[in-house]
Formats: C-alpha cells, structure tokens, sequence
C-alpha cells in the first residue's frame, strides 16, 4: 500500500510551443521541414486517426540508455493503437538508446531541446510521424513530495515517459508491474495525442472534467484524471491496463477512428 499520488499526466504547455518552434525551425538539416510536427497538443488528431491524409504511422522512440520501453509495452501500445486508429499501410516502430543528456530533472523546454537534437524521423507524404522520449529522471514540475509525474504530451507528434519514476513504482508497489505502469502511461499520453479530451476529437457527448482538463468524468476509464498509482487505482487495475470508455471512443470514431 502507498499513500503518495502518482499523476498519469500533467497539464499541456502550449507555451512551450511557441518558445521550441522558433529555436527548431531549420533545426539540424534545413531540407527538412519539420513545421507539421511543432504544433499545439491535439492539433494532429484527425491526422493520427484517419487515413485521409496519412495512411501509415512512425513511432520513433529514444530511450536514455538503461530506460528502454519493454517490449511487452511496445507491443500493448501497437495493440491500442491499431484498435483505435485507420492506418493500413500499418504502424512502424524505430527505437534507438541515447546517453544521459544531463543528470538534472527536466523541463519542458529541455525536452524540447533534446528533440531537436535527437529526433530524426518527420511526417513524410504518407506517413505520420510522433516522438517519444523515455527520460531518466522525473519532471522538474514535481516539487510536491506527494506527487510524481509519468508522462506528458507537449506537441502534436511529441510526448514524454519518466521512466526513472515508472521504474521506481514498477520496483516498490504491490500489485502492479513496471510494464503494466509504462502500458498505462503509454496509452494514456497518447491518447492525448489522438485528441481526448475535448483536445483535438470534438466531443460527441459531454464528458470533459471540467475541473481537472482535457480528462474524462467517466470512472476507470483510461482518461479519467484520477487514474493514479495509489493502492485505490492499483486495487481496480488488478492485473489489467486502464480501457477507454465508450464515450472516450465514441469521440476518437467520430474523428476519423475506429
């Protein structure tokens, strides 16, 4: 049993993108054009979900070394994903290990940074591209000693895993595994990305918590903001990864899902 409050996510920054598009725009090879992947969380929706424009996706995963995503996660987030989004030409996995880019806890805008100098994979004409960064330390934002973020969703096509935190709750809760943490965490940031709530998918029925932000008021679905790591949460997982509801899919189907 633990009493401290693990947050599945925090607050989207679209201050941050302001501030990363100016410094990222030309980035490392001017010939490529990376406009499409600087935008504001959500802003990709339809394009993850349908094939309208893209009919294939690019996941491009860097791991600090010692943090790489099981692949028992890897395959769980391809499994929601070709539940929830029209990719025929099918979903690419790319994954590659980095050293520690600093020894300190992150900000957003280092993040950023480190995208910019590591990401190498960009929407292409019929492929979509996102970037996920495993960190080997915990977000700076985490000043409260109660209180630990997992990931976070902070572009269009970018989001983030502390993978130092999932691997410290993975070793010292009961009940739950670290592959069952990162499934979780992994579904959920992504599922930002795909435009829950209210962040992209337009709402079919009205189930945004108002209170907490882009979250669903629907207990245990995998959007609600209270799905957190304390006995309570790990009681209701049991040996089972968080599921959206059927308001959370209704949303992602009427904006080009399954």
């Amino acid at each position: 049993m633990i009493g401290k409050r693990i947050l599945l996510s925090i607050a989207l920054f679209s201050l941050l993108i302001v501030s990363s598009c100016k410094e990222d725009d030309g980035g490392n090879d001017p010939m490529i054009d990376r406009t499409a992947n600087l935008q504001a969380t959500g802003d990709s929706a339809n394009d993850l979900l349908s094939d309208t424009t893209y009919t294939s996706l690019a996941l491009e995963i860097v791991s600090v070394r010692g943090f790489e995503l099981r692949p028992s996660s890897v395959q769980n987030l391809t499994t929601f994903l070709n539940a929830r989004i029209n990719k025929p030409g099918g979903i690419r996995i790319v994954q590659r290990s980095i050293d520690a880019p600093q020894n300190e806890d992150y900000s957003l805008q280092q993040i950023a940074n480190i995208e910019r100098d590591q990401r190498q994979i960009y929407n292409s004409e019929d492929e979509i591209a996102v970037y996920l960064f495993m960190a080997n330390r915990k977000s700076e934002e985490d000043t409260d000693p109660d209180s630990f973020t997992l990931g976070a969703a902070y572009r269009n096509t970018s989001f983030v895993l502390f993978g130092s935190v999932i691997q410290d709750l993975g070793t010292s809760n009961n009940g739950v595994s670290t592959a069952q943490i990162e499934s979780a965490t992994l579904n959920h940031e992504f599922a930002h990305l795909l435009g829950l709530v209210d962040l992209g998918s337009p709402m079919v029925e009205d189930h945004l918590d108002e209170e907490n932000g882009q979250h669903c008021d629907v207990p245990n679905c995998l959007m609600n903001f209270q799905i957190t790591f304390t006995s309570g949460a790990m009681n209701m997982m049991g040996s089972t990864i968080p599921e959206l509801d059927p308001l959370c899919i209704a949303d992602l189907q009427a904006n080009g899902g399954k």
